[in-house]
């Protein structure tokens, strides 16, 4: 680490030099190959299901409309880090240009956001679902369905820049070696020589809406899908119902708890390190295991994937 600092003190003002995930040699190669199965798996698994999810037609429904995008942002926000984090674990120097590190915190924090919200959206589907079966079909038609799709993707847009336009405002001392395995905004503002006030006001602003909004939206329908459920006469109609949702709540989970852990507890309570560990749950491991959550757990798309395979071995 302090030949790495030196080396940073040293560069250009206009890159950055990113830190990995560890500084212990004998880790690197190991955290190399379990990183790289973790963004295969993501990869095959969200890739999969898209194409999965486009082939059948019986899979059209809005509830794997959102499955589909979900799988979409999940695999490219991963691609957006995963591929510059191994870098880390085989080369000397990980450097990032300062537009790169700028575009890349920009697609990451516009897919992360956009992912919170189409979890709320997809709460809400299910609470239509469950609450309301006569009028689900009318009520979350194709139009419906596009608008909130394009709610979530206008909230990623706009909390993604707001947070690098103030990123931008901000002068970056000599050294420019970011503690971190990608270019989050917490590690980046350490960098800074210039006052970061108005950039945590709107991390605590943003970040609470794109935390509180999605999270109150959720609490809200399952609590109405609660309510719903437990007034299901037949043990079989109970057990639907959770078996719909408990895919989505281990979803929801994972995500919003260590994002909140990242972002809204004071820096001066979490070391980096404990914050590179939260950060690895939503930015690697929640994008792997959202197919393989509501893949296994879902008898469509096990029923289509069997499907689609005989077909294209019988071919």
């Amino acid at each position: 680490m302090p030949e790495m600092r030196m080396v940073a003190e040293n560069s250009s003002e206009t890159e950055f030099i990113l830190a990995g995930l560890t500084s212990q040699p004998e880790l690197q190669i190991p955290f190399f190959f379990l990183f790289l199965g973790f963004y295969m798996v993501t990869v095959v698994g969200n890739l999969g299901l898209i194409t999965l999810i486009g082939l059948n037609s019986h899979l059209h429904t809005p509830m794997y409309f959102f499955l589909y995008n979900l799988s979409f942002i999940d695999f490219c926000y991963s691609t957006v880090i995963t591929p510059k984090m191994l870098m880390s674990f085989v080369s000397k120097k990980n450097i990032i240009s300062y537009a790169g590190c700028m575009t890349q915190l920009f697609f990451f924090l516009f897919f992360v956001i956009s992912e919170s919200f189409i979890l709320s959206a997809m709460a809400c589907d299910r609470y239509v679902a469950i609450c309301k079966p006569l009028v689900y079909m009318a009520t979350m038609s194709p139009q419906i369905c596009l608008l909130l799709l394009l709610g979530v993707y206008v909230m990623g847009f706009v909390g993604a820049m707001a947070h690098t336009a103030c990123m931008v405002r901000l002068t970056f001392c000599a050294n420019n070696l970011v503690d971190h395995y990608m270019c989050d905004i917490l590690p980046l503002l350490e960098l800074s020589c210039t006052s970061t006030y108005v950039n945590e006001l709107v991390v605590f602003i943003v970040v609470g809406i794109d935390i509180g909004v999605p999270t109150v939206t959720i609490f809200i329908s399952y609590a109405l899908i609660l309510s719903s459920i437990l007034h299901i006469h037949s043990t079989e109609g109970r057990s639907k119902a959770f078996s719909t949702c408990s895919s989505h709540i281990i979803a929801v989970s994972l995500f919003f708890g260590s994002g909140a852990f990242m972002y809204l507890k004071p820096s001066s309570l979490l070391p980096m390190n404990q914050g590179k560990v939260s950060s690895l749950f939503y930015t690697i491991v929640v994008p792997m295991l959202n197919p393989l959550i509501y893949s296994l757990r879902n008898k469509d798309v096990k029923s289509a994937l069997k499907k689609t395979l005989s077909k294209i071995l019988f071919s």
